[in-house]
């Protein structure tokens, strides 16, 4: 299994962090459903192009947090979470990925202003496409 997980190498965000709120991301989002079968540690290194210890490091961040949990001899699979934990991270990603995009654009010298106007316009123009 493919997991639709994309890492940045250039990020100030630590690699193994990137893949566990995108496996957050994923399993609260419902792409990821309970019992759903997780590459192996080797596996997703060698997709991911990054160390086995980099991927340990997530899989047992997310074990320890609850998205997760690994069956000796059999796998790792999603967990059974609860309703308001996906909601809280549904809401955790959103705010930090809208953080990240008004850090960039102040790192462009945008003001307050044109943040706001360029935020309504990109919404507004989804709700045009009904997405």
């Amino acid at each position: 299994m493919e997991l639709p997980i994309s890492i940045s190498k250039d990020s100030r965000e630590p690699i193994y962090h990137q893949i566990e709120n995108q496996l957050k991301a994923l399993i609260a989002g419902g792409h990821l459903p309970a019992d759903t079968p997780l590459p192996s540690i080797r596996a997703l290194a060698k997709d991911m192009e990054t160390s086995m210890i980099t991927i340990r490091r997530s899989y047992q961040n997310l074990e320890h947090q609850g998205f997760i949990k690994t069956i000796q001899g059999k796998g790792t699979f999603v967990a059974h979470i609860k309703t308001e934990l996906k909601q809280q991270v549904k809401i955790s990603t959103v705010y930090y990925e809208i953080e990240k995009a008004i850090n960039i654009a102040f790192d462009y010298d945008y003001n307050e202003k044109q943040i706001q106007e360029i935020f309504f316009e990109v919404l507004s123009s989804y709700k045009k496409n009904g997405s």
